[in-house]
């Protein structure tokens, strides 16, 4: 898996989940360093809307429909929960926008 691309995974939270994008940081053999990928923006509140960095090419990083990057929270996958063809990635603008994000 190549940093920076968007996968499709089986997230799970306590006992429930769900498939869903997110994007890759690193990967090694067992595991990925993601970024869930959310749809829902305008029912957050305003604290978790600015952890959430709009995809502005969303169609080229593979997504339906406008979605973000949550950088809250950095999550560790095991590689058996994410399909390991990617479904898009970030264009240089979006790249660069979070890169910003991230580094302040």
């Amino acid at each position: 898996m190549k940093p920076y691309d968007l996968h499709i995974a089986y997230v799970s939270w306590g006992g429930d989940g769900k498939r869903r994008p997110v994007l890759v940081l690193s990967s090694d053999q067992k595991e990925a360093a993601v970024f869930q990928i959310t749809s829902q923006y305008n029912n957050k509140s305003v604290i978790i809307q600015s952890q959430y960095i709009p995809i502005e090419d969303w169609a080229q990083a593979g997504l339906a429909k406008q979605s973000y990057i949550d950088i809250g929270r950095i999550i560790d996958l095991p590689l058996s929960t994410i399909q390991p063809t990617p479904i898009g990635n970030l264009s240089k603008n979006d790249l660069l926008k979070l890169l910003n994000a991230i580094s302040q």
